[in-house]
């Protein structure tokens, strides 16, 4: 029905505002907390590796996922802020570190180097 209709796309409308106000913050914050935590990173990177995380989220529709990841993405904002957040966690988060997924962390094969095989404690 109509109603439902336009209801549905105030709601994705104020949705695609609250994203937007959550990225100008990252974005805003961006090069103080790069100080804060001395990363070596280019402001124009760091702000790509957001944006790319905001593209791979972009799909959802769901109303109640999108709500949960907005809160999480000001919850992890005002924690690197404040600096709870330790800086391995914000380099992963702004995927500097080369992070494997799955059973891939843990395959060796003939190509392994010695210090892969060293940190898996195979030697």
């Amino acid at each position: 029905n109509l109603a439902t209709g336009l209801a549905l796309g105030v709601a994705l409308a104020f949705k695609a505002s609250c994203n937007a106000r959550l990225y100008r913050s990252i974005v805003k914050e961006m090069p103080r907390i790069l100080t804060i935590y001395d990363i070596d990173l280019p402001k124009d990177e760091a702000i790509g590796s957001i944006r790319a995380k905001f593209a791979e989220y972009s799909q959802i529709k769901d109303a109640r996922v999108v709500d949960m990841l907005v809160e999480k993405g000001y919850m992890d904002l005002e924690e690197a802020c404040l600096q709870h957040t330790q800086r391995s966690h914000l380099l992963r988060s702004l995927s500097l570190n080369i992070e494997m997924r799955g059973s891939a962390r843990k395959r060796l094969n003939a190509d392994s180097t010695m210090d892969e095989q060293f940190a898996r404690g195979y030697m």
